[in-house]
């Protein structure tokens, strides 16, 4: 009996039933001399024994300054050690971890503040022109003025403690050391009563959504959904205590934070961050300093470490796997990385945050074809649907429709905001994503696009991501994004921003040439811009909404894109 398009990953491989702190101490002492974390650009280098040394007194510390179990914890701050070291902490105290975007601005951290209700704040120091403590301070005035642990504000009724990041901490503040000392008044028998009060079902971890319009949704993750998550993505990989992951992904990320923390906290292996924000230039030279068998990135990153001045400089030669996700992988893209940074068993993860967030995968003995046009199939444990989002039935194998999932991954539910939890978690517990594809008769799944991106032209349904892929086998295209913007007579048209090759010029022209005869005429993009850089966010997430607004601007279709249509 044909079963449509619906999956369910099976394994001989039971779930993990352990919280993330439970999971780290059997770890540690399973490996305590490998080397778990290494800071490069902070010159720290921490072994499973130190890592959890330091998990503990932080825990402690933060238990004696009052934070309970279910209290909420914000981390503003890039990619350094702190970072993981409160990860794993919190969860061992019970508390819940909310990550803090460090592009936020005032307005943005005053609402993560209200809406996560946030107790506790550990925030970092200046980074370039970002001056955390500044913009802290103009949310919160009140926090100079107060006895650190003793803050009292209007503004943010639940917000009690604010850790700097550091030494010399600002006034209201306690510094990271003093929080660290503290907690020599916690016994290690109180610090394993709270331990013994959890479940592996309760929440962990609050991570915002970078919504398109309105404000950020915070998803709400349990133990249970990321340790399984982050354990399931590393057995992918084939990760083992002698495998070294160059992480310049963002932490504050579900991809930093799971993907890349957790896959190897649950195998031993160890976490290498060459910078506290992406450079190509660092992470080449982290991989070959540290030996790294592994690397993490989002497309943008991939092609700007290919395309790096000095990339034939340095040695990829102990590289072996890696995970490319975030957003869609290009074909020719994935090919030279396996081909020009030996990455030959590099995988594709397919999610979002609301699914912990790996939903699909492709593994290390997938053929190349496999895991260069798809991404894979559904996780172990794991259930996947591919509805008509009109009429919610699953459409047969090869059919496009939106990708639902359902399992241990799913998110408890947006915290504070249970009607949009309602609007993306149904009656039955399928997670919505909002993403359109396709599966085949084995069961591998292919992205088209987002059913917000999806450009209906004439009426005709157009994938953008479908000619983004054909146009990256112009040989003078690095990169390119397809866009639909207003037209009177077809309701959309098509617009393609494209990044040449270095050295490389092209016209508009030459883009239709290409395509005329290759793909259907309708799919020809009626607009072409040509740029040096796309709108992203911190996390390299290509922002299309951003791409269009700029676009009608620029094309003067503010009056078109008024026009109601039913």
């Amino acid at each position: 009996m044909d079963a449509g398009s619906y999956d369910c990953g099976i394994s001989d491989k039971p779930l993990l039933g352990f919280t993330v702190g439970e999971m780290f101490s059997q770890v540690a002492r399973k490996y305590p001399d490998t080397e778990a974390l290494v800071s490069v650009h902070q010159g720290i280098r921490y072994t499973y024994r130190d890592l959890l040394r330091k998990v503990e007194e932080l825990g402690k510390g933060l238990m004696a300054i009052g934070v309970e179990k279910g209290d909420r914890v914000g981390i503003w701050a890039m990619n350094h050690a702190e970072w993981v070291v409160t990860q794993v902490a919190t969860a061992k105290i019970g508390a819940i971890m909310v990550n803090i975007n460090p592009a936020y601005r005032t307005y943005e951290l005053e609402y993560v503040l209200r809406q996560a209700e946030i107790q506790t704040v550990i925030l970092q120091d200046r980074f370039k022109t970002s001056d955390y403590v500044g913009m802290f301070l103009e949310a919160c005035p009140e926090v100079a003025a107060s006895r650190p642990g003793h803050l009292h504000t209007e503004k943010f009724p639940f917000l009690k403690n604010v850790i700097f990041m550091g030494e010399n901490a600002p006034d209201g503040m306690f510094s990271w050391d003093e929080i660290n000392h503290m907690g020599h008044d916690v016994s290690d028998d109180e610090l394993f009563a709270r331990e013994e009060s959890l479940s592996f079902d309760d929440a962990v971890n609050i991570q915002y959504t970078s919504g398109t319009t309105g404000f950020p949704k915070g998803v709400v993750l349990s133990h249970h959904s990321i340790v399984n998550n982050g354990n399931i993505i590393g057995d992918g990989m084939n990760f083992t205590e002698k495998d070294r992951l160059c992480i310049p992904v963002p932490f504050y990320h579900c991809f930093g934070m799971v993907l890349s923390n957790l896959a190897c906290m649950t195998h031993g292996s160890t976490m290498v961050l060459p910078g506290p924000t992406f450079n190509a230039g660092e992470v080449l030279q982290c991989i070959e300093k540290e030996r790294c068998t592994a690397l993490h990135g989002v497309p943008t990153m991939f092609i700007a470490e290919l395309s790096h001045p000095d990339f034939s400089r340095y040695s990829m030669e102990t590289l072996r796997t890696g995970i490319m996700a975030g957003s869609p992988c290009p074909i020719e893209v994935m090919k030279e990385v396996n081909r020009k940074m030996h990455m030959s068993e590099i995988v594709i993860v397919y999610g979002q945050t609301e699914t912990a967030p790996g939903i699909t995968m492709t593994t290390t003995r997938d053929p190349l074809e496999r895991r260069v046009s798809t991404v894979g199939r559904v996780f172990p444990h794991t259930e996947i649907k591919i509805i008509d989002p009109k009429t919610g039935r699953i459409v047969p194998r090869g059919e496009v429709g939106e990708i639902c999932a359902r399992g241990y991954c799913v998110m408890k539910c947006y915290y504070n905001n249970p009607s949009a939890t309602h609007a993306t978690l149904d009656a039955d517990r399928w997670n919505h994503t909002g993403d359109l594809g396709t599966m085949d008769a084995e069961g591998y799944v292919k992205i088209v696009g987002r059913l917000k991106d999806m450009v209906i032209r004439g009426g005709e349904n157009i994938y953008p991501r479908e000619i983004e892929e054909f146009l990256h086998n112009h040989p003078k295209i690095a990169d390119v994004y397809v866009i639909g913007v207003p037209d009177e007579k077809y309701g959309e048209e098509l617009m393609a921003w494209i990044m040449v090759e270095k050295g490389e010029t092209m016209t508009g022209e030459e883009v239709r040439e290409f395509c005329r005869g290759k793909i259907a005429h309708y799919k020809i993009p009626r607009y072409v811009k040509f740029v040096t850089e796309f709108p992203m966010n911190i996390s390299g997430k290509i922002q299309k909404y951003k791409m269009r607004e700029i676009s009608i601007r620029e094309l003067g279709l503010e009056n078109v894109s008024k026009i109601e249509t039913a």
